[in-house]
């Protein structure tokens, strides 16, 4: 019997077990969603495409410090051999039909340091990459926050749609109560029937509202869009450098200076094309010739290369440099001038929203009082329908309000860390 008794109590935990199990994997907190978010954003896969790419033209921009080495061969067939003439004739010193090899080596002794400038332009752009993927992860992380903090709102706006469908309900049931009574008119019964109505669009409009932000989170975190889970409300921390008024830490900042200092380098290069380049060249050179002694000729060449006339193209590369250099400059300012202000009216969000909520939450129960007072004086026939519609209306406008300041502060929160690119 007790043997019995034991493999029901096993059968029933793991009949329990799956259960739990799912409820434990359905929580989602908000660092699980950023993770996740990261981890699956299509915008961060295409981002890491870029840094390997930049990190490619680094290596491309390394390889003119390598000798070229070119190999050329063919076969020609001539249709008369070339010959000489001689006072007593011509014969001929090439055959008629010859396979021929060349092998060159080149390779730049000193250029002025354009070399040296087009691998500083392309580390600096591969630089600007890299702190641009770091901005492009902390895009994707106040977007997961602010969808995570919206689905979280939707929920409690929810309860509170919910809740004055219930008192609307109950409201019904009182007005129909008192219109077969004989002591209120059709008038009361009509709104409280509109009313109901209306609370019933509204969670309508929230429920899908909800359904809409879970696509989107869906999205981010990489999950089907069916997907659902308890998500916990999670707080954020304050941000450390709220006080501070620069934005000097973000990374877009960071890239664009860097870009500005790789223009600088592309200016120098640019101005490196007017200048010589000492190079030295070896090479074997074979073609079969049967009328001559030597067919493998071998040699060196230190020469100078000089551009003396390109139809005015260095010029205008070096026009176009030093006008790409005062653009990013330009940009470089513009973004910063915009931070500030995303800065500043994220902070001033931040301490609005802290305020809306403790000025919320005391008008909440003020609002409770009030509904009783007026739902007590409409059920003694002393107040009126409208007070009662009015009193509830009131209550939830105010639960919305301070679940709207609430979840608005964490947002604020994360939006001033992301402006100090701290997120």
């Amino acid at each position: 019997m007790k043997t019995v008794k034991l493999q029901t109590i096993i059968l029933q935990a793991f009949l329990l077990l799956p259960p739990l199990l799912a409820d434990a994997a359905d929580k989602l907190t908000l660092k699980d969603t950023i993770d996740r978010a990261l981890a699956n954003s299509p915008q961060l896969k295409t981002a890491a495409h870029d840094s390997l790419i930049a990190r490619e033209n680094v290596e491309l921009s390394r390889s003119s410090y390598l000798p070229r080495v070119d190999l050329q061969a063919g076969y020609t067939n001539l249709l008369d051999p070339q010959a000489i003439k001689m006072p007593t004739g011509s014969f001929e010193t090439q055959d008629a039909s010859f396979p021929y090899a060349s092998l060159g080596i080149y390779q730049t002794v000193y250029d002025f340091g354009r070399r040296e400038r087009r691998s500083e332009q392309a580390s600096l752009q591969e630089s600007a990459v890299k702190s641009g993927f770091s901005a492009a992860r902390q895009d994707v992380a106040l977007a997961a926050i602010q969808t995570y903090y919206a689905i979280l709102q939707s929920q409690h706006l929810l309860d509170t749609a919910r809740d004055e469908v219930a008192q609307r309900e109950q409201h019904l049931k009182i007005a129909t109560s008192l219109f077969e009574e004989g002591v209120t008119t059709r008038n009361d019964l009509l709104q409280a029937e509109v009313k109901l109505s209306s609370s019933r669009l509204k969670l309508l409009a929230l429920q899908n509202r909800q359904k809409n932000s879970w696509l989107v989170l869906n999205n981010l975190i990489g999950q089907p869009p069916e997907f659902r889970a308890d998500l916990v409300e999670d707080t954020l921390p304050l941000p450390v450098n709220s006080s501070i008024p620069g934005v000097g830490a973000r990374d877009e900042i960071t890239a664009q200076k860097t870009v500005i200092s790789a223009n600088e380098a592309a200016v120098k290069e640019s101005r490196t094309e007017f200048f010589p380049e000492l190079f030295v060249k070896g090479s074997v050179d074979y073609l079969k010739n049967d009328k001559v002694v030597e067919q493998t000729m071998y040699g060196i060449t230190i020469g100078l290369k000089v551009n003396l006339f390109d139809g005015m193209a260095s010029t205008t590369r070096q026009r176009q440099a030093v006008k790409q250099l005062e653009k990013e400059k330009e940009r470089l300012r513009e973004m910063e001038a915009g931070y500030r202000i995303e800065l500043q009216s994220a902070r001033n969000d931040l301490e609005v929203a802290a305020e809306r909520i403790e000025i919320a939450n005391k008008a909440i129960s003020q609002s409770e009082e009030n509904l009783r007072i007026n739902s007590d004086r409409y059920k003694a026939q002393v107040g009126t329908a409208t007070d009662v519609v009015d009193a509830q209306t009131l209550l939830s406008q105010t639960r919305s309000d301070y679940y709207q300041a609430l979840f608005d502060l964490q947002v604020a929160k994360a939006r001033v860390k992301r402006a100090t690119g701290e997120l």
